[in-house]
């Protein structure tokens, strides 16, 4: 059996609470692609070059992490990389109706996809992409809720 996972998201930009999920998977699976999504439909404060970027500096204490952009539906790129688990994190229980439509849906198209449901900390389970966009252009301190290297380029997006 391949022991690789997959998380993904559009990580824009990626935060410690999506770190925290990352570094889990990565101590139960060898091997952990990290999934970023182009999404179109969202109009991201980060290009994918830079996102891309930011998760590789971000993991690069990690062993075992691959970082790859997709378009498309997840299973088909989970697919092309061999992996047959994707790991998803849920922060509070709102999130968990969406998240489970989407593992239902995956297994719908792709029935050897089973999908893995890991908790950050209780420390980061507030903390979202869009909060952290809001705080940053808002001239606050995003030190508690994101990477070193996020943070430095959040204060050069906006100035502070």
């Amino acid at each position: 059996m391949n022991q690789a996972a997959m998380v993904a998201g559009t990580f824009d930009p990626i935060t410690m609470g999506h770190l925290d999920v990352i570094e889990r998977a990565s101590r139960i699976f060898p091997r952990v692609v990290i999934a970023v999504a182009t999404n179109p439909g969202k109009k991201p404060l980060f290009s994918l070059e830079e996102r891309l970027e930011l998760v590789r500096q971000s993991t690069a204490h990690l062993e075992g992490i691959e970082v790859d952009s997709f378009d498309g539906l997840l299973v088909d790129f989970a697919e092309s990389k061999g992996i047959h688990v994707i790991v998803r994190g849920l922060r509070a229980f709102s999130d968990f109706e969406y998240e489970f439509q989407m593992a239902l849906t995956n297994r719908t198209l792709d029935s050897s996809i089973e999908t893995i449901f890991l908790m950050p900390k209780q420390d980061y389970s507030y903390v979202s992409s869009s909060n952290v966009r809001e705080v940053a252009q808002l001239g606050g301190d995003t030190s508690h809720f994101v990477p070193t290297a996020v943070q430095n380029a959040l204060g050069k997006r906006f100035g502070a």
